[in-house]
This record gives structure tokens, sequence and C-alpha cells, in this order.
């Protein structure tokens, strides 16, 4: 073996490799991006928003409130005026949490009486529900005991009765399946990743096969163009929307509680984000491998800081705030509020407004920087 030539020909790939900026970074930035965010990324969920109706108002209900904060699982961020003001704040997501305190719970406290209080708990996410739930209960024992041991200093014998019972709560997933949580989000994520690698390729495609010139040399507008690529591929993503949630109802057994109407209105504000984004790819790539690396250098951070696995609540600040740039996440919201919650538009239209708004200014950038020309 002659390792002059092989010496030759590691040096012309070297030059190669790094000549190719795109690829540089891709291939350079990507694995860091991903180790910071999965060391900082965590599944458990702490100072969950929660909402209060104390009906009490007294300083043995807000001891209760008390030992619920300093649990470090609840933040009481809202202060319920009715049940049904409570219940407005958890279907729209402003709240995962809600704590009801009986009108009576002082006096049942004096009367050495267990009063009951209700947690109710979003369990539309089916693991961060399951640690809430598990938080309250051992909020509600933590009390419980301090009151016996308090009680047996003040008479040298325990009382029956006393005590707090904290009767929890399931919202939306009362068996707390996993599938119900899991299933719209794969269908967010699944959009996501068809229709922007499609986009993508349809124009890179074809600028590899020199078909994008006979294309260039027509009096189509490049906005024509872009539109007639793009209604072939919302069809298609129709068509995976429908078999994605026919699968979800009669194989996975996840009921629609929502506006199947509403939803797919959604998916095609959605489809302008993600068309947009490998569209926008396809104009910066020059090659479909460069392509390739841009996608998964947007879309890996994407899904991770969407929370379709690990839940924003429990992400560093500076990651929450990312999230607010990532058009997944609203989608997200979308899904799971229409499918699993059945709430409508009057609950979810921040989220479509946002969802809107990210999505045009991707596809017309998108549109903008498509030039019906070939790059020198």
């Amino acid at each position: 073996m002659n390792w002059k030539r092989v010496w030759t020909i590691a040096v012309k790939e070297y030059r190669q490799f790094f000549r190719d900026h795109r690829t540089v970074a891709a291939t350079m930035l990507l694995p860091l991006i991903q180790v910071i965010l999965y060391g900082y990324l965590s599944s458990e969920v702490r100072h969950q928003p929660t909402i209060v109706w104390d009906t009490s108002q007294t300083a043995e209900s807000r001891d209760l409130l008390r030992a619920f904060t300093n649990s470090s699982y609840f933040s009481i961020d809202y202060q319920a005026k009715s049940m049904g003001d409570l219940v407005r704040h958890i279907d729209d997501g402003h709240a995962l949490a809600g704590i009801v305190i009986p009108p009576d719970y002082a006096k049942l406290l004096h009367e050495k009486k267990m009063p009951t209080v209700m947690v109710a708990v979003d369990a539309s996410d089916a693991t961060a529900a399951q640690t809430a739930l598990s938080a309250a209960q051992a909020v509600g024992t933590s009390v419980t005991q301090h009151m016996i041991i308090r009680q047996l200093r003040l008479s040298g014998e325990p009382i029956p009765g006393v005590g707090v019972d904290v009767r929890t709560r399931a919202w939306y997933n009362p068996g707390l399946r996993q599938e119900v949580f899991i299933v719209p989000g794969v269908l967010a994520l699944v959009m996501q990743f068809t229709m922007t690698f499609l986009s993508m390729s349809t124009i890179v495609r074809e600028r590899e096969l020199g078909t994008l010139e006979q294309l260039i040399v027509s009096p189509i507008r490049s906005s024509e163009l872009m539109l007639g690529k793009m209604i072939p591929l919302m069809t298609i993503g129709y068509i995976n929307v429908t078999t994605i949630l026919l699968l979800a109802v009669f194989w996975f057994q996840v009921p629609i509680l929502g506006s199947v109407v509403l939803l797919y209105f959604t998916v095609l504000a959605f489809f302008f984000t993600t068309l947009g984004m490998g569209t926008l790819v396809s104009t910066v790539a020059k090659t479909y491998v460069q392509a390739v690396q841009l996608i998964q250098f947007l879309l890996m951070p994407s899904m991770l800081l969407s929370g379709f696995i690990f839940p924003i609540d429990a992400m560093p600040t500076v990651l929450r705030w990312l999230s607010y740039l990532i058009p997944l996440r609203y989608f997200l919201t979308i899904v799971r509020g229409i499918i699993i919650k059945g709430v409508g538009i009057d609950y979810l239209w921040p989220q479509v407004l946002l969802l809107l708004v990210l999505g045009l200014a991707v596809f017309t950038t998108a549109v903008l920087r498509f030039q019906k020309r070939i790059d020198a």
C-alpha cells in the first residue's frame, strides 16, 4: 500500500469538507446542541402553575396552601372566584393543577374532623400528572402527620379523624394512559418531519437533476412555482393526518373530544410553517445532503423544545423563552387541546394566532428568498 497516495486522497477530502461551510457547521454544531439540550432538559416537573379556589379564606387554609407551595411541585399563580373559573384556567392550559378548599375547612379542623380538599390535575401529560398527583397526596399526608404530632404534644394521645383528606382527580385522562398523550403529539411531529422533508426534496432534487433550468426559462413566476409545488404536498399531508387520526381512534382507542374541522384548519396553518421551512432550506442548500443536514439542524431542537418529550415547565428559563419561537410548540398545544381536552377556538385562539403569524413569516421569507434562477 502506498501511504503517500492515501495521504494525498485524505488531504483532498479534508479540503473538500472544510470548503463546504454549511456542511461543516451542521456537522460540528448539531452534536453540541444535542448534548447541551439533553443536559438541561428534564422530565421532572416542578412549580406547576396552579389555580386555587379557597372558599375558606382562613389562616388554616393559607397554611395548607403554603404546604403545597413548599413542596416545590405547585406554584400558586391564580386565584379562582368560582369553580367555572378554575375549570377555564385548566382548560386553556394556563394552570396545570387546581386546588379547591371547602368553606368549612377551618371549622372542621377545630372540631377534630377531617375536611376534604380536592386537587385536580391536567392529566393530558400522563407522566407529569402522575408526579403532581403523587405530590398532592404527599402534601396531604405530611400535613396530617404534623397535625397528629401537634395533637399528641397537647393531649398526649391521638384523636381519630385529625388531618386533611386530599382527594386527587386526573382530568381529561383519568386512566393516565400514555398513548392518549403520545399519539396526538406524534401526529404533530410526523407532520413536521414529513412536510419539511418533502418540500425540501422537491426543489433540491430538481436543482441536482438540472430540471430547474427548464422552469426558470419558462414564464412561470417564482411564487406560482412554489404554490404549484406546495398544493400536492398539502394534499399528501391531509391524507397522512386522516390516516393517523383513524389509527388513533380505532387502533389506540384515543377519542377525539373536540372539533375535527378546527383541527383540519389548524393543520393548514401548520403546513405553511413546515413547507416554508423546507423551502427555505432548499434555497440555502446546494445539494440534497446539505439540505438533509440543515433540516436535522433545525428539526432536532424544535422537537426537544416543543414539549413533545420534555415538559416546557421543567425547562430552564432560557430554553423556555426559546420555545416561544418553535411553531411545533403551539401546534402540539392545539392538537392535544382539541383531541384530549375537547376545547374549542375560544380557548385555543392565542395558539392559533401565533401559529399563523409564525407560519406566514416563515413561508413569506421562503418565497422572498426563492429566486427563479440557478445560484451561481
